[in-house]
């Protein structure tokens, strides 16, 4: 994927911020924001890792998870007319509206990861 770095196993989305003239990185799928930032790739990667650890460090004193746990659920809005048309080729396909935006997703995902 396209901005993702990843540190001492843990995915990072990669910025450029033009007010600080610097890359901003901040960890994804965390409980809590982590972010570093750097004026090139290695540097990056070294603040992203001393980042990440202190932020693991804190978790681990405080009793917190560091991992943000998701639970399969989330609520989507849409324009009335594509609800409908969701509805009519899940339908034609013979699947649930679940399992037709599931495969859609999956579909684009991995669209994103190639």
């Amino acid at each position: 994927m396209n901005n993702i770095m990843i540190i001492d196993g843990h995915k990072a989305v990669i910025q450029y911020d033009s007010q600080a003239g610097l890359f901003r990185g901040e960890f994804i799928n965390l409980n809590c924001g982590a972010d570093f930032y750097a004026d090139s790739v290695n540097a990056l990667r070294v603040e992203g890792a001393q980042s990440l650890k202190v932020f693991l460090e804190v978790c681990a004193e405080e009793g917190i998870d560091p991992i943000k746990n998701y639970s399969g659920k989330f609520q989507l809005r849409l324009p009335e007319s594509l609800h409908a048309q969701i509805s009519e080729a899940a339908a034609a396909l013979g699947v649930s509206i679940n399992q037709f935006v599931q495969r859609s997703l999956e579909h684009e995902l991995e669209k994103v990861a190639s």
